[in-house]
């Protein structure tokens, strides 16, 4: 499956996340994520059949890393999302909307009822993007995360209901 999306500087396409991509997802992971990932761990949750990966590629560019992708799991018609994470120098370029886009649009030919999500109460974009599209809180989770400092900050429950 591939969706093009057009930018104004940059032409992007979503693909289907491979098991060859594990070790460039850990390494966008390792940008923002006080624990990151492993290889091996992403290379797990990509032979899990439950899960659903896109990555976000420069359009012409297949060969190359994705610059941004998403997991979610699938499981008895709800989904929620894992993760999604995309190259610090090409945020704010809508590369998070097409990944979350994407996902919506293959959990809803999927038939999924809806879609969870957690969020650090301080990510203000990701916040905004996901009130965009559609999401509302439904649960707060004290001290789920912690800063690189070790500052705790509250996990926000989000959900998009999708029938």
């Amino acid at each position: 499956m591939r969706f093009p999306f057009w930018q104004t500087q940059h032409d992007y396409v979503l693909e289907p996340l491979r098991l060859t991509d594990a070790a460039a997802l850990a390494q966008l992971h390792r940008e923002d994520f006080g624990r990151p990932w492993t290889e091996d761990e992403f290379t797990a949750l990509l032979s899990d059949a439950t899960v659903i990966g896109f990555g976000a590629r420069e359009a012409g560019h297949g060969s190359e890393p994705p610059i941004g992708f998403v997991l979610a799991r699938l499981a008895a018609g709800e989904a929620e999302i894992l993760l999604i994470a995309v190259a610090r120098a090409l945020r704010r370029r809508g590369v998070g909307w097409l990944l979350m886009d994407g996902v919506l649009r293959h959990l809803h030919a999927e038939r999924a009822e809806a879609l969870f999500l957690e969020v650090d109460e301080s990510n203000a974009p990701a916040m905004a993007l996901y009130r965009r599209l559609g999401f509302i809180k439904v649960g707060n989770r004290p001290n789920y995360y912690h800063d690189e400092r070790g500052m705790p900050s509250s996990a926000l429950v989000m959900r998009r209901d999708l029938r």
